[in-house]
Formats: structure tokens, C-alpha cells, sequence
């Protein structure tokens, strides 16, 4: 007996097939979906690999391993190490991706990558050696998918919905707000400028505490143009994030920037945060410059009153 977790709570998934048919990609995706994943394992190792993972206490319960003829001689063993598996009691399924051999040809002429079983031939004919050594694999497949006419998109949502947890599918999202002061954060999908709001900078009481403390929230909004703004940003990623969810995009993150990245982007964060929660699986808020000092407003930021560059006193505007 296995010691730790029963051999069936483990999901375990062995991908192969032929080269250029998308096996990088599909260990890609399911990294995405949460899968524990090693590309390029030797068949000696595979018992080995799913006993380790069998005894990490429930820590790794999905495993996705690629195998192919990379391993060389080593491959010659994937046959025997399922056998294994078989022996052992532990569960598996095999994926198997293939392709017509004028996509192959064609998308190795497009990376200019030479067949792995051919150094200098054809590679029409590397194809044709790796699919016969290949067939008794094949056979042994639960699965086996034709990428031919599929998109990388289209590959991502047919794994989605074969192998996605059903308790955490979908796409996470993170919100980061930033000032832009400090630099655009590099990892963002998509950046909105709230510089135009009216900035609680110019108000002196305002100017040391956060879009998280309520009378910066408050002040930021109690003006018309921060209400059409967060609808209209509402509608906008109403519409946005089911079409990157279908596209298969496990994270998004949308970053909001005011000038210090303290006051404004903040607040609309959390806004839209409230807005966004129990929509996807997780959504999340970073405030990456709330901790910074203060910071003087540029020649583009919106004064108090709304209007570019305007310092005008508090009282004007109550």
C-alpha cells in the first residue's frame, strides 16, 4: 500500500505524440490549470515521479508529465514504465497530440527548428519515423487530439474543459494599482490612467493617508465624473474578461495608475474590486506604491477642482 494517499487521488496525465504537434504548449496550459508539470521525462523515472507525488500529503494531486522521442534511447522504455504504473495501481491517462503532416512540415519551416529524428534530412521523413516509432503508444492513449486546424486558443479551452479543477476553473485576476512616477508595471494585460480625477493631493488633511482610509474615498467619490467613469470601466471588463476567459487566459492582471499611486488608483481599484469579487475564481488587489511618500503631482495631473495643473483650496469645492 501506498502510504500517505490512496493511489486513485492522484490525477495523473502522461502527454506524447508527435513533435510539433503542441506538446509545449499543452504543459503550458495545464501549468495554468494547476497541474504539477515536467517536460522532457525520462520513462525510467515516471514510477518513480508519481510514487513521490503520491506522498506529498495531498500537496501535488495533479501531475502532467511530457515524454517523447527528445529522451532518445530513454524512450524506448515509456511502454515498459506504463506497464509499471499498471503494476502499481496507480491511474493514469495518456494524452496523445498528432497532427497531418503539411501543418508539421509547415510549423517547422515557421520556427526553423530541425525534426528530432532527423539531423540533416528531410523533414517529411523524420515525421514518418517518429510516427511509426509512435504507434504503439498511440494505441495506448486515453485521448488523442488532431491539432491540425486548431489555434493555440483552441488547444488551451479543449484542455480547459477536459481537465480544469471544477473548483478552481476559470481565470484569476489581479488588480494592481501604481503611480506613474514610480514606472508602468511590466507584467500588466491592460493599463488605465485615472490621472484625470480630481486629486486629493492638492487637499492638505488628504495628502498623507490612502485611497484606503475613507475620507480619501470619500473625496474621490463625491465627484460625476468618478461615478461615470467606474461605470463605464464596470461595463468595459463586464465585457472584456468572458472573452479572455474563452480564449483559455488563466491571469489576467489589470493595472490602474494615478500619478503617486496613493490616492486615485486606489480607490478605483477597490471599487472595482468590489464589483469584480465572486465573478472569477480569484480576484485580488496589490497596492504597489500606497507605501511611498506622498508624491507632487505632474504637469498632467488634474487639479483640485478637476482642471490640469489647479490648486484650489478645499472649501471651494464642498
Amino acid at each position: 500500500m501506498t502510504q500517505g494517499r490512496e493511489r486513485n487521488d492522484l490525477q495523473f496525465l502522461i502527454i506524447t505524440g508527435l513533435s510539433g504537434a503542441g506538446k509545449t504548449l499543452a504543459i503550458r496550459c495545464l501549468e495554468d490549470l494547476g497541474f504539477f508539470c515536467v517536460d522532457n521525462m525520462p520513462p525510467a523515472l515516471l514510477p518513480t515521479f508519481a510514487q513521490l507525488c503520491l506522498q506529498t500529503d495531498g500537496r501535488v494531486s495533479r501531475a502532467a508529465v511530457v515524454m517523447d522521442v527528445r529522451g532518445g534511447a530513454f524512450f524506448d522504455r515509456t511502454v515498459e514504465a506504463l506497464d509499471e504504473l499498471d503494476t502499481m495501481g496507480i491511474s493514469y491517462q495518456v494524452l496523445f497530440l498528432e497532427a497531418d503532416e503539411a501543418t508539421l512540415v509547415r510549423r517547422f519551416k515557421e520556427t526553423r527548428r530541425r525534426h528530432p529524428m532527423v539531423l540533416g534530412g528531410r523533414i517529411a521523413d523524420g515525421i514518418a519515423m517518429e510516427a511509426r516509432r509512435l504507434e504503439v503508444l498511440r494505441g495506448r492513449a486515453h485521448r488523442i487530439i488532431d491539432t491540425s486546424s486548431m489555434t493555440p486558443g483552441d488547444l488551451a479551452r479543449r484542455l480547459s474543459n477536459w481537465y480544469a479543477d471544477p473548483q478552481a476553473s476559470g481565470m484569476t485576476l489581479t488588480i494592481l494599482t501604481f503611480g506613474f512616477k514610480h514606472g508602468l508595471p511590466m507584467d500588466a494585460d491592460l493599463v488605465l490612467d485615472v490621472r484625470f480625477l480630481p486629486n486629493p493631493y492638492y487637499v492638505p488633511s488628504l495628502r498623507p493617508l490612502t485611497g484606503n482610509d475613507q475620507p480619501v474615498k470619500d473625496y474621490v467619490l463625491k465627484w460625476p465624473i468618478t461615478h461615470q467613469l467606474l461605470e463605464r470601466l464596470k461595463g468595459l471588463l463586464d465585457f472584456l474578461i468572458p472573452q479572455y476567459v474563452n480564449e483559455g487566459k488563466a491571469h489576467m492582471t489589470i493595472a490602474i495608475g494615478c500619478t503617486g499611486g496613493r490616492h486615485r488608483s486606489v480607490v478605483i481599484g477597490n471599487m472595482l474590486w468590489e464589483h469584480l469579487r465572486g465573478r472569477l475564481p480569484s480576484v485580488t488587489t496589490e497596492h504597489r506604491d500606497v507605501g511611498r511618500p506622498p508624491a507632487p503631482p505632474d504637469g498632467n495631473a488634474a487639479g483640485h477642482d478637476g482642471r490640469k495643473g489647479l490648486s484650489i483650496p478645499y472649501a471651494k469645492n464642498t
